[in-house]
């Protein structure tokens, strides 16, 4: 059996790629969309792909079922209650899929998702207890998914959590402690809110560490899943309908340089300008209207949170980076990238009426503000679990993820500072509080980490981003 993990860390997300060496024949689970890496692997190893499946409507990236069908003719399998707008094969609880003496077999597992499925991998078609589990989003390490991603669906978090129920307690428990658990998600996923930086484990491992795997009754497993879970970010609904429906095919093509003049037209045209520099160097000039993303991070969840689907995209990309930035936001079906800025530097000298600088305060500035007669309002955009942690006194909590949408909530006759963990999301908010008309925001360099007294650390496991 030849067995591969794939890894991509900017969305802490899980792909497999499973064969028989001796057939040849392959299966390829939960893919992303740039599919080079596969294909590579497929090639020099020899092998021919049977099909691909998807363990579930992914909400946080965009499948590459599509491009791997059409490049290779595999066919694409769902759980047997997907409904999508191309050809599916539909699997059912216990259907084998022979790749020659490896051996998987399907196991329904719903609730993260309706749909959702698990993948038992045998290396050998007669092996009493399997190699391992693929289990998708229903069961990660140190956590299970979320069950409250359908409610614009019809669906319940609680309906979807007495699903998760059974298929935890009572599928994946019931197997052998020695079976290797292989996630779709790692550690900084949203899909849920505890997960593990092990990208695998076993299932005995999970029976004594993870919260959810723990004997406990239904009512309170349903407590446990539901309570404390993070804002979804906003491309979630977007990207879990996109992987139902037939759609363009991603094209690795290079970005097209715009200049100056060009990306002012695109702006005031609607187009959204996407600085994903880093927060210092945007601080310093960025062309008025920016939101900033910056690059290194979770740069595809944050712009796709922070900026809709609909509309055209310009980058203003650091060193050259702005084709791996077309992909990345392909990764989440963002597709309108009209261009980038040729030569930002050169190009905002040029232009320096449509500059903007950003302001950033110490702590020692923000704590003489907040003591002044008028001192400004303190937007804390860190998600719950870290709030619960510690917090500035009087400060208003929005998540960056609910941020776009509770914009409003944000008055308008104060000064504005917003601050996150480490300085890195904040920036993210105050571009977007900037591009919406608010014209008196900082944000807090080195977030609450640096408003903590000297030499005390937050208290939360989250790294201060």
């Amino acid at each position: 059996m030849l067995f591969t993990q794939y890894y991509l860390d900017c969305l802490s997300q899980a792909s497999y790629l499973v064969a028989d060496e001796t057939t040849g024949d392959a299966v390829i689970v939960d893919p992303r969309r740039d599919v080079a890496e596969y294909t590579s692997d497929l090639r020099s190893h020899r092998l021919t792909l049977k099909g691909v499946i998807n363990t579930h409507f992914h909400a946080d990236f965009v499948a590459g079922h599509l491009e791997l069908a059409a490049l290779t003719g595999a066919w694409i399998g769902y759980g047997r209650s997907a409904e999508t707008g191309y050809p599916i094969r539909r699997l059912r609880d216990g259907e084998r899929i022979s790749l020659g003496d490896v051996t998987l077999q399907i196991l329904e597992t719903p609730g993260h998702t309706t749909e959702s499925i698990s993948v038992l991998v045998h290396e050998h078609a007669d092996d009493d207890v399997p190699f391992g589990v693929l289990t998708g989003d229903a069961l990660f390490i140190g956590d299970v998914g979320r069950p409250d991603l359908l409610a614009s669906a019809g669906v319940t978090a609680e309906q979807l959590a007495r699903m998760l129920y059974d298929s935890v307690q009572h599928k994946l428990m019931a197997l052998p402690d020695t079976v290797r658990v292989f996630p779709a998600h790692g550690a900084g996923s949203a899909c849920g809110k505890n997960l593990s930086t092990e990208r695998s484990s076993t299932i005995g491992a999970q029976r004594i560490e993870n919260y959810a795997c723990v004997p406990m009754s239904e009512d309170d497993f349903v407590a446990a899943v539901t309570e404390g879970q993070s804002a979804t970010p906003a491309y979630f609904a977007y990207d879990a309908q996109f992987n139902k429906q037939e759609h363009d095919l991603f094209s690795a093509v290079a970005s097209r340089p715009l200049t100056a003049p060009e990306v002012l037209r695109l702006r005031d045209s609607g187009a959204i300008l996407l600085d994903a520099r880093a927060p210092q160097e945007f601080a310093s000039g960025h062309l008025r209207g920016s939101l900033n993303v910056p690059v290194d991070g979770r740069f595809a969840e944050w712009a796709g949170t922070v900026t809709p689907p609909e509309n055209d995209l310009v980058l203003i990309a650091p060193d050259g980076r702005q084709d791996e930035l077309v992909i990345r936001l392909a990764r989440v079906g963002f597709d309108r990238v009209a261009g980038h800025l040729d030569d930002p530097d050169t190009a905002m000298t040029a232009i320096a009426p449509e500059v903007d600088r950003a302001s950033r305060i110490t702590a020692d500035h923000l704590r003489r503000s907040l003591a002044a007669v008028s001192p400004p309002a303190v937007i804390d955009v860190r998600g719950d679990d870290e709030r619960v942690a510690g917090a500035i006194e009087g400060s208003l909590h929005i998540p960056l993820a609910e941020l776009p949408s509770r914009v409003g909530e944000i008055p308008h006759d104060h000064p504005i500072v917003l601050h996150c963990a480490g300085g890195h999301r904040s920036s993210i908010a105050a571009s977007v509080l900037r591009r919406a008309g608010h014209t008196d925001v900082s944000d807090l360099l080195g977030g609450y980490a640096a408003w903590l007294p000297h030499g005390e650390k937050p208290k939360t496991g989250k790294p201060a981003l």
